[in-house]
């Protein structure tokens, strides 16, 4: 399946912004299913400075520099993307949790050491003895680890709604874990809690997902939205994603833009400015597939 997604951001200033500094993090990865056919991103007005990099966990990042007077800035990513299948993964196949954890903390110069500092805290993402309880419930002794997480992501997807005006960006996974309510953001968060509380290592992974409109009805511009799930670690098979938003096994739907510990290492656009004060901002997001 071919998508071409395009993500357009706008902040309007209610005084002007003399500079600007952003980082952005919008360029999809490049993965054995996934592949990154074309890639642009404009910016209005133009940056007098505009770098590239990838940072720790080989996401691409884009940091740039406006140094003109502007009451807008508008960007604009556009890519086009081709996605296979993911490699299907039985969950019988994976070992006991319980040695997933152990193997975790055991073997640090190994793949699953690597996969260790994603079992810590992170910013957004505390440990604590309340989500390993309920974590726990899905992990039963001796259970393969990618069955317990699947068990999981249905309790979450089952226990939780979905409700737009419940959160925000800032809201702590206390605060969703206690009302059982919230967007793909905090059900992600508090998924990574559980696991990480019960010593299993499961990293954050942002991106976008095709979203198909009410039968009959036109599907409307800009009405897609950027995404996030979650990923957990299993010896010798690797990363399994989970979606406890939707239930379901990311496939090719699911367009993979950056992954670390929480939503703080890929947020899409952050920034600082200059000589303004409060804002508007306005998101939208299109995943359009394509006939080739």
């Amino acid at each position: 399946m071919i998508y071409e997604v395009r993500h357009t951001t706008l902040y309007r200033y209610h005084a002007p912004a003399s500079v600007s500094h952003h980082v952005a993090r919008l360029r999809p990865r490049e993965l054995a299913f996934q592949q990154l056919l074309a890639h642009r991103v404009d910016v209005e007005p133009a940056p007098t400075v505009w770098r590239e990099q990838q940072d720790y966990y080989g996401n691409t990042v884009a940091f740039f520099t406006v140094q003109q007077p502007h009451h807008e800035l508008k960007v604009t990513s556009e890519s086009r993307v081709e996605l296979a299948p993911p490699p299907a993964l039985a969950a019988e196949d994976s070992a006991p949790w319980e040695e997933v954890r152990e193997l975790a903390f055991e073997h640090r110069l190994t793949e699953a050491g690597r996969a260790m500092e994603f079992a810590f805290d992170s910013p957004l993402v505390p440990r604590a003895q309340a989500y390993a309880e309920y974590g726990a419930l899905s992990f039963p002794a001796r259970r393969p680890v990618l069955a317990g997480a699947v068990d999981l992501m249905q309790r979450i997807y089952r226990e939780f709604e979905f409700d737009p005006g419940a959160s925000s960006v800032a809201t702590p996974v206390s605060e969703t874990f206690q009302r059982r309510r919230g967007v793909c953001q905090d059900f992600a968060h508090l998924m990574l809690a559980c696991l990480r509380s019960l010593g299993l290592p499961a990293r954050y992974v942002s991106g976008y997902l095709e979203t198909l409109p009410p039968p009959g009805q036109p599907k409307l511009e800009g009405a897609d939205a950027s995404h996030a799930w979650v990923a957990a670690f299993c010896p010798r098979l690797g990363w399994l994603e989970l979606d406890p938003t939707n239930a379901i096994i990311p496939g090719e739907r699911h367009v993979r833009l950056a992954w670390g510990q929480d939503y703080s290492d890929v947020s899409p656009i952050r920034g600082v400015l200059v000589g303004s004060g409060e804002h508007e901002l306005e998101v939208a997001v299109d995943v359009l597939p394509q006939s080739e």
